[in-house]
């Protein structure tokens, strides 16, 4: 096959880039190695470093300090008015501040956002005693992180 490669047809075919893949990945079928192209080989790599993909989670989207205080408020429960009046904003300032955050950090739900604050330690769930009645279930208080 390498033969026929050589013969003319090699020189064509290294015009384009997916060309040479092909030529590249029929030689290393030819001797029984593993064959990626540089996309696919950087996609690999940076998934091994926990640079793409789902591991893109534990890269933190630069919120601002402001977004910070958003995040913090509305995962401690309030809603985006008492969000406003706390921090001396508008309503409609605290509701864009409040979808920017959420696209920044590609969240669809409150809920999302407040696991969000928890695992990157914008607040802490501390469990506290367990309320009479209910022995079995743990009673969770959301405070501010330090």
């Amino acid at each position: 096959m390498r033969a026929v490669l050589d013969a003319g047809a090699r020189g064509f075919l290294l015009k384009s880039d997916a060309a040479r893949d092909l030529i590249s990945a029929i030689e290393a079928l030819q001797y029984n190695k593993t064959f990626f192209t540089a996309r696919v080989a950087e996609m690999v790599l940076s998934g091994y470093r926990g640079t793409h993909g789902t591991a893109k989670k534990n890269v933190l989207p630069n919120l601002t300090p402001r977004e910070r205080e958003v995040v913090q408020l509305l995962a401690e429960g309030k809603s985006t008015k008492e969000v406003a009046s706390h921090l001396d904003l508008s309503v409609k300032t605290a509701e864009t501040h409040r979808s920017n955050i959420m696209r920044k950090l590609g969240l669809h739900s409150i809920s999302e956002l407040v696991l969000y604050a928890v695992r990157n330690s914008i607040i802490q769930v501390a469990t506290g005693a367990v309320a009479p009645g209910l022995e079995a279930q743990h009673v969770a208080d959301v405070t501010t992180a330090s």
